[in-house]
């Protein structure tokens, strides 16, 4: 009998089929049943592995199921590590390719003459007083073939990245690099190439130099070629990216599986450099490898410490709740500020009240980039999909309110202005998980949903060819990952869940670049603040084995 009612139907048939293949009592079975449904769920919470105890090892390498270090010529349903760490046989492979691939990374001989004269071009030079950690960065990039560029936001990941892609066509400029820009979501591989495009233009270089730098950003499926709906790429280890040089934003996001998949398709002469935020939230699916990666191999890794677009009130929040300092976080919220605020009972009609110069803008006629933008300025954030105060709540009572309004007309599912996130990859009509769109006449009155393109363009869809579609007036946290606002308002619940962690807040207040509205308690703030995103992960221990 299987001892947790929080075991699902697939952990249950999953751990009873692989008992029935082994010859144990009925008794060992329980054990062993519970065990692997454990194993199950706890793979579904996001970690990528379970710790077992000294008998629960032995019951494992007992029941002919197990692979381990001494006999790990065989390829079995599982494997137990030197540390009881107990994995998928598929995690495990995925664990160990990834770290193959960097320890071959840590060979390759990088070293460049007259490094910091090449520098100085690009960077101020450090004092005594304050390190310039751009310029750090770059000269790790310079000397290896991995580097990561990890700092909250406005710190100047992608400022850094781009000199640091100027340096190495400046250092090649008689064979320029072929490089690659992606990100895991749309949003975040479109927000990139705005700032790539910006932050080029400001680069101290010959406009040769400027000419071989890319601007195109791509997500990572459709880097990697995608082959729905299978979950093989294109580019694997037997089919090489072609790419010298491949940069990866938004790292965070990244889960085991992907980021194992990315670094073997990588040839094994390229560069690769992660860009991200270790304190944001970790992947949605298995494991912390941004984290894991930044503490393992410090010496790959750089922080960037100077905030350029955080001072005063934001920053001093972002740094409290990271320190997990509730009660110094909490007291920021209470000093009335314009910056920093706590809605009352009454945030619905304040909710409203931001959305009225995106509707404006709509009757007026204005062009999609307007409309876009008004809309982007401003963003509810919640914690979950369902319950008080979640996505689905706020859309649906946002939604009524404006209809009471007269600003939207509910009579139909696809009215003029209505926001939408597509939640399903649909490759051949180019829209994939994340993206948004506004729901729009075209020059001919006919409504369409209209996403952006690359510069300042849109591509307009008739709603019946559309992926699955949501209203997006409220996203959750999750979703939010790559993008930013002038405003946000963060909804929390009205009770403790697990999902909320000082990861997910600090997520969620980072999205902001002016202003932010709180929907809270003191005490599901505080609980919030006080716990921290706890992952079973056995990728920082190989690592320091194998590296």
């Amino acid at each position: 009998m299987l001892e947790s009612s929080q075991f699902s139907r697939l952990d249950i048939a999953f751990a009873q089929f692989f008992s029935a293949l082994t010859t144990f009592s009925n008794h060992e079975k329980e054990m062993l049943e519970n065990l692997l449904a454990h194993l199950s769920f706890t793979q579904y919470q996001g970690n990528t592995c379970l710790k077992l105890n000294a008998p629960q090892q032995q019951l494992l390498l007992n029941s002919g199921l197990v692979t381990s270090p001494q006999n790990n010529s065989i390829v079995l349903p599982f494997h137990l590590d030197e540390h009881a760490h107990l994995y998928l046989r598929r995690y495990w492979d995925y664990e160990q390719g990834l770290i193959a691939k960097l320890r071959g990374m840590e060979k390759i001989d990088l070293s460049v003459s007259s490094l910091d004269e090449t520098l100085n071009s690009f960077f101020e030079q450090s004092t005594e007083l304050e390190t310039n950690w751009q310029r750090e960065a770059a000269k790790c990039a310079m000397q290896q073939a991995f580097t990561i560029i990890t700092g909250g936001p406005g710190t100047g990941k992608t400022t850094t990245v781009v000199k640091i892609l100027a340096l190495l066509q400046t250092l090649n400029a008689d064979k320029p690099l072929h490089i690659a820009l992606a990100a895991p979501t749309g949003k975040a591989a479109m927000r990139l190439q705005e700032s790539i495009t910006h932050s080029k233009q400001a680069l101290n270089c010959a406009e040769t130099i400027k000419n071989t730098l890319p601007e195109t950003v791509t997500t990572l499926h459709r880097l990697l070629g995608a082959k729905p709906p299978s979950p093989y790429f294109r580019y694997n280890a037997m089919n090489l990216l072609p790419y010298d040089l491949i940069v990866i934003d938004e790292a965070s996001m990244i889960d085991l599986a992907m980021m194992s998949k990315l670094v073997s398709a990588i040839k094994p002469t390229a560069r690769l450099i992660l860009l991200g935020d270790k304190e944001q939230l970790a992947s949605v699916e298995s494991g912390t490898v941004l984290a894991d990666l930044t503490q393992a191999l410090p010496q790959n890794t750089i922080e960037l410490q100077k905030t350029y677009r955080f001072k005063g009130e934001i920053k001093a929040f972002a740094q409290a709740i990271n320190q997990q300092n509730a009660q110094q976080a909490w007291k920021i919220t209470q000093q009335n500020s314009e910056i920093i605020q706590q809605l009352g009972e009454e945030y619905l009609s304040y909710l409203v009240e931001q959305h009225s110069e995106y509707f404006q803008r709509i009757k007026s006629g204005a062009n999609f980039s307007e409309i876009y933008a008004a809309f982007n300025r401003f963003q509810i954030l919640c914690a979950h999909r369902e319950g008080k105060n979640s996505v689905s709540d706020l859309n649906y009572r946002l939604e009524k309110a404006l209809r009471d309004k007269r600003v939207i007309n509910l009579s139909t599912t696809w009215y003029i202005g209505r926001p939408v996130m597509v939640t399903q990859n649909n490759a051949a009509l180019q829209l994939y998980n994340g993206d948004i769109g506004i729901c729009l006449p075209d020059e001919h009155g006919v409504i369409k949903v209209f996403f952006p393109r690359p510069n300042e363009s849109q591509q307009g869809y008739s709603p019946a060819r559309l992926p699955h579609c949501e209203t997006v007036f409220a996203m959750t946290i999750h979703k939010s990952q790559g993008s930013e606002f002038e405003e946000v308002c963060v909804c929390l619940p009205e009770n403790r869940q697990t999902i909320l962690t000082k990861e997910l807040l600090y997520t969620a207040i980072t999205r902001a670049k002016q202003r932010i509205k709180l929907v809270t308690t003191e005490a599901i703030f505080t609980a919030t603040v006080q716990a921290s995103v706890a992952r079973i992960t056995g990728l920082v221990e190989q690592l320091k084995i194998n590296l």
